[in-house]
């Protein structure tokens, strides 16, 4: 839709640029024209790709802001390379809105015992913790808990219920 927009802007820059060319009287007059109509363009193409772009970021940023569950690897504390981009939005969201509090959810798999997985829960919401803090976020906009095993996201067996339940969760409150 916006290359739609755009394309009819600058159809109308050159039909706007042709009319002034013609109309004007002498050779100084139709120079200045075009000079003022390419001016005027450039700068028109520049507001609108600056919109688009602005645009684009805004989506990014509300898309990102909607991931809050974060999954994690077998026996890994640490967060995926790809979930850099959209936490650094919510520590950006969080440094813009200091009012703004967040419990982060630490969460296992059933494999271990009670006590590692309560653990390994803490460690994975610490990682992002600690992840938000270095990118803008306050610690006091920030609680962490862990649940371990204790509130699975699937509770079927299997690498893929596995999968879902090895996670932190972002809440509001």
């Amino acid at each position: 839709m916006k290359i739609t927009q755009l394309t009819k802007l600058v159809l109308m820059i050159f039909a706007l640029g042709g009319l002034a060319a013609c109309s004007s009287t002498s050779e100084d007059a139709a120079a200045d024209s075009s000079q003022t109509e390419t001016t005027n363009s450039s700068e028109s193409g520049q507001s609108a790709a600056e919109a688009a772009a602005a645009a684009a970021e805004e989506r990014a940023r509300r898309s990102a802001l909607a991931t809050r569950i974060f999954y994690f690897d077998f026996d890994v504390s640490e967060f995926r390379g790809s979930d850099r981009d959209v936490l650094t939005y919510h520590a950006r969201d969080l440094a813009a809105n200091p009012s703004k509090r967040v419990r982060l959810e630490g969460h296992a798999d059933e494999r271990g015992t009670r006590e590692y997985n309560l653990a390994l829960g803490e460690r994975r919401a610490n990682g992002i913790l600690n992840y938000l803090i270095v990118n803008g976020a306050a610690r006091n906009q920030i609680e962490v808990v862990s649940y371990g095993e204790e509130r699975p996201a699937d509770r079927a067996t299997g690498d893929a219920a596995y999968q879902r339940n090895r996670r932190v969760e972002v809440v509001d409150l």
